[in-house]
């Protein structure tokens, strides 16, 4: 079963949530450079062991994900040589260029989850109650 969870995404996903929760804590604290670093790698780590070393390689260098992969690099290259306001923006540009066809599947685990779920679906299902009442 291809959604079957086994340890290795469990620790792919753990490192991924770490870098994300860094980041966070990065961008809080007046954009810290260090912990944006390590951020950063723990969420490369994360998405290389979730999808596995050759996949993550062939994201990154296919000719059609040029538009995100460099990017990406090039505010990874800014963070470590301090413009970490120009290189957070790069990377998510980047990251949202490049991950832009995982979208879809993502949308479908996370309407999964118990509570982030109802959270998501809730406006949807609000804005159809409104539109059903006056219209």
């Amino acid at each position: 079963m291809s959604y079957e969870i086994t340890e290795q995404k469990k620790i792919g996903i753990g490192l991924i949530g770490f870098g994300i929760f860094f980041t966070f804590l990065a961008i809080i604290l007046f954009f810290d450079r260090g912990l944006l670093a390590l951020g950063n790698i723990f969420w490369l780590c994360g998405v290389a062991i979730l999808l596995g070393w050759r996949s993550t390689w062939q994201l990154f260098t296919k000719r059609g994900n040029y538009k995100g992969s460099i990017p990406f690099i090039l505010g990874l290259f800014l963070i470590f040589v301090r413009w970490p306001i120009v290189g957070i923006i790069l990377e998510i540009y980047g990251s949202i260029i490049l991950f832009s066809g995982f979208w879809p599947s993502m949308k479908i685990f996370l309407y999964q989850i118990p509570v982030v779920g109802w959270i998501l679906q809730y406006p949807f299902l609000l804005f159809d109650r409104l539109r059903r009442s006056f219209g």
